[in-house]
């Protein structure tokens, strides 16, 4: 397809969500003129507000393209964009110790979530993929593993329309953990890194706490995804399907965590020079209110209702598992 076939493709939809992004950014600065604070950040109104016109009017198919694209690809150039304001110190305090964390947490929240799929009635094959979405990146873990176990399309649809929902969920909620339980920004981080389903919303649940909660959220999460690849072969064999043929390398490492380490590893070699780093912060942070924005316009919760109770059930199980798992992880670690 021609690129400006391609540009005018997803012209509409991402014009809409840069839209309401805009409209929650007022929303933002209204609270901040009239109250003197912020109650809702504008991240939280962006997908709020996008849940809400989806909800109620729907999403026009010449709209799909471009908020699909808006709520993946710019919001993975944001995180791309935020390698370059995270040196490699930074990943050198999470340490031999937090990864050994980060890789118990995964393996016990797959046991656990594949178990609580189990006991509320999902077949095998459906509760891996709610197992794997809960554990380590949400829709990604879940069309990666997906063709390996053979799952139907019906269980992966609902598989995907719980992350969704979940998902904005957790981002919305999880910054109340920072508020409420007294931890520092570097906890926090740590909390969001492990439970908040893909990378891209682990910017929307840390941007309002602050840089610090940031930047080792993104770093925990990477670590997090960066596990999809031996999880899924893992699958594969228990499978037994050992000689069905290798995944391609795209789908077990996607191409924003080599951005984000290109990017990282940049800043760290004095490529990019401390007057940018203002900058790329900027512009990652608004390119991700964009992107919630489209994220909210891609959830209709009234698919999400119709995906099933035993689904949504074993979902919200085990992502209060997950979230358990990760709190008592921050406050075992204590911090730097």
């Amino acid at each position: 397809m021609p690129l400006i076939s391609q540009v005018w493709r997803v012209f509409p939809g991402l014009l809409l969500s840069a839209g309401v992004a805009a409209l929650a950014v007022a929303g933002e600065h209204v609270q901040h003129g009239l109250l003197g604070w912020v109650m809702l950040d504008g991240l939280v109104i962006a997908i709020l507000a996008g849940i809400l016109l989806h909800t109620c009017f729907g999403l026009a198919e010449r709209y799909r393209a471009g908020v699909h694209f808006a709520s993946k690809t710019i919001l993975e150039i944001a995180i791309v964009l935020l390698g370059g304001t995270i040196s490699t110190g930074a990943v050198l305090q999470i340490g031999p110790v937090m990864v050994g964390a980060i890789m118990l947490v995964v393996a016990t929240a797959l046991v656990l979530s594949y178990g609580i799929g189990r006991l509320l009635g999902l077949d095998g094959r459906l509760a891996t993929l709610v197992a794997c979405g809960n554990s380590i990146c949400g829709n990604s873990a879940i069309m990666a593993t997906a063709p390996v176990i053979r799952a139907p399309a019906g269980d992966v649809a609902a598989s995907i329309a719980f992350t969704a929902a979940l998902g904005v969920v957790i981002v919305l909620l999880l910054p109340l953990c920072f508020h409420f339980l007294g931890i520092s920004e570097w906890q926090y981080g740590v909390i969001a890194g492990l439970s908040v389903y893909a990378v891209p919303q682990v910017l929307a649940a840390t941007v309002p706490v602050g840089i610090m909660s940031t930047q080792i959220g993104t770093l925990v999460k990477l670590i997090r995804v960066l596990m999809l690849g031996p999880v899924v072969l893992v699958i594969g064999l228990v499978q037994g399907r050992k000689g069905g043929g290798a995944l391609p390398l795209a789908m077990l490492v996607p191409w924003f965590v080599v951005g984000f380490l290109a990017m990282m590893g940049a800043r760290s070699a004095g490529l990019l020079p401390e007057a940018a780093l203002p900058a790329l912060q900027t512009v990652s942070a608004d390119l991700t209110v964009v992107s919630m924005a489209a994220l909210g316009l891609s959830v209709d919760l009234r698919s999400v209702v119709a995906s099933g109770g035993r689904v949504l059930a074993a979902g919200f199980f085990s992502v209060v598992t997950l979230i358990l798992l990760a709190v008592a992880t921050a406050f075992v670690l204590g911090g730097p």
